[in-house]
């Protein structure tokens, strides 16, 4: 192995691909378990792989990886699969009611965001950092790279707390989630060449370049997801496991045929993936698992390469004007933003809009488009992105371990209706066109008070029990069948409403 100096202090080594495996092997181990400190405490998932990433990096372990070329090839790549998934999982009977709402967050919102934090980052930065000369354009920038939010980390700790929000809540951030990163992408690429340029910036020409691509953008979406939908109807392959392949391949021609045709590939993937997922389609079932955990992988990636790739010693260079930055940005701009993008709306509440306001959260988003400033060699582009990492982990801390707390005082969350689960002994799924709801029973003595066989059970018309799992042994029963205490038995329903009359038959509370 031979040595080879770095940017940073210290020596890199050259290692062997089977060390660089086991490396990252342990490195992904320790991010999964991780992820159960996250459902456990409430602690957002990114920051605990962030973290994970920093314990190994180079003022940690010792890993050293500046390689921020290398970090934005990941980055472009996941947040691709991650959009594209999103996208997928967002279904347009939830979002319609709230459609024009989220659309306004992602757009004005964002552009409201980056001009209020802007002026408040070049005025705190002159405050605190005279010497770094930071002008208004690169301040703009810094809050442009910071102007979206981050779903991942939200949601996760709601389902973790068992919160459901009320009054399309949810929906409305999902869908501002979703779709915030392609405006913010444009913001920060025009800002990049304004700061980039000696001569006077040309704003009019800015303003059309972003109308441009997120029109552009919009319209590839549009067309190569509806395309997809009519060659994966039309095809008869054999392999059942090629269909999320091919979806994959369409995944990553949108993104890049988008960027040749200089639309907004983030826009034009987050596109297609909604008119896709909202699409029947051969094999959509296994598609939709296989992107589940493909995008669950890409997340892993993308946070622990993030983690990796800061230098920790220098954040404690920018924790003063981080911290009045990251005040600024939860208490003041990102509450004026929303509370101005849904000032036409008349359905959303003062307490509505507060907790939206604090869902501002920051993700690995704003991280990777800092890098962009580094890559493209921007004035101040290290201070770019220590600032930028810095301010999502007081985000992550401070917004993310609050949200169910907020969300309680706020009253803005309610009990779930019901504990419907999921079968957990009976790997079955049925595609979402399908109303119908499946359960498991578990069998007591209770159940069987009026006959241990299945006839003697009281279960409504519509309910069909199908399958029964005995210690380790499955069959299908028949009317005869004696159960036992223990057992577990899988049923169908027309619905969930067959189902909750179900439960109350059989005298089981949920």
């Amino acid at each position: 192995m031979s040595e080879k100096k770095t940017g940073r202090k210290g020596y890199r080594m050259d290692v062997k691909i089977e060390l660089l495996l086991l490396i990252v092997s342990i490195l992904f181990f320790i991010s999964i378990l991780a992820e159960k400190a996250s459902s456990k405490f409430g602690i957002p998932i990114l920051l605990l792989f962030i973290g994970v990433g920093m314990l190994f990096g180079s003022d940690g372990l010792g890993i050293d990886f500046d390689n921020y070329n290398v970090a934005q090839t990941i980055g472009t790549v996941t947040i691709c699969i991650i959009l594209f998934s999103g996208g997928m999982d967002t279904k347009i009977a939830d979002i319609k009611p709230v459609i024009a709402p989220g659309i306004m967050l992602a757009t004005v919102g964002v552009l409201l965001t980056t001009i209020l934090t802007g002026i408040a980052i070049w005025w705190i930065l002159g405050m605190t950092m005279k010497s770094a000369g930071i002008g208004m354009i690169t301040a703009m920038l810094l809050a442009a790279t910071m102007s979206s939010t981050d779903s991942a980390s939200v949601f996760s700790i709601l389902r973790s707390k068992g919160l459901i929000l009320k009054n399309n809540l949810r929906p409305t951030l999902e869908l501002e989630s979703g779709s915030n990163d392609p405006m913010a992408y444009v913001l920060t690429t025009t800002f990049i060449g304004l700061a980039q340029t000696s001569s006077e910036p040309h704003y009019i020409t800015a303003i059309f370049s972003v109308i441009f691509q997120m029109a552009i953008g919009g319209a590839v979406g549009l067309l190569l997801g509806g395309l997809l939908i009519g060659i994966i109807n039309r095809l008869k392959m054999e392999n059942a496991m090629l269909y999320p392949i091919l979806v994959l391949t369409f995944c990553i021609f949108i993104f890049s045929s988008t960027y040749y045709l200089k639309g907004n590939s983030y826009l034009a993937v987050y596109v297609g993936g909604l008119v896709i997922g909202n699409m029947p389609f051969a094999h959509k079932r296994s598609t939709s698992n296989f992107f589940a955990g493909l995008t669950w992988l890409s997340q892993l990636c993308l946070f622990l390469t993030l983690g990796l790739l800061v230098n920790p010693a220098e954040l404690k260079d920018v924790m003063i004007p981080g911290l009045l930055v990251s005040a600024a940005m939860i208490l003041v701009t990102r509450p004026i933003s929303v509370f101005a993008s849904l000032a036409p709306f008349k359905n959303f509440s003062f307490t509505n809009k507060l907790f939206i306001s604090w869902v501002g959260l920051r993700g690995a988003v704003p991280i990777i488009f800092a890098i962009l400033a580094i890559v493209n060699n921007v004035p101040h582009a290290r201070l770019i992105f220590n600032m930028v990492f810095f301010c999502t982990l007081v985000s992550l801390l401070v917004q993310g371990t609050t949200l169910p707390f907020i969300a309680n005082k706020l009253d803005v969350s309610k009990e779930p209706e019901n504990n419907n689960l999921k079968p957990k002994h009976f790997d079955i799924d049925f595609p979402e066109e399908i109303k119908s709801a499946t359960s498991e029973i578990l069998i007591t003595d209770e159940v069987l008070k009026n006959g241990s066989r299945l006839m003697d059970l009281k279960m409504p018309e519509k309910t069909l029990a199908i399958m029964v799992k005995r210690d380790s042994t499955f069959f299908v029963p028949t009317g005869r069948t004696v159960l036992m205490a223990g057992d577990k038995l899988l049923v169908i329903t027309d619905d969930n409403a067959a189902l909750e009359e179900t439960y109350r038959e059989l005298g089981i509370s949920k």
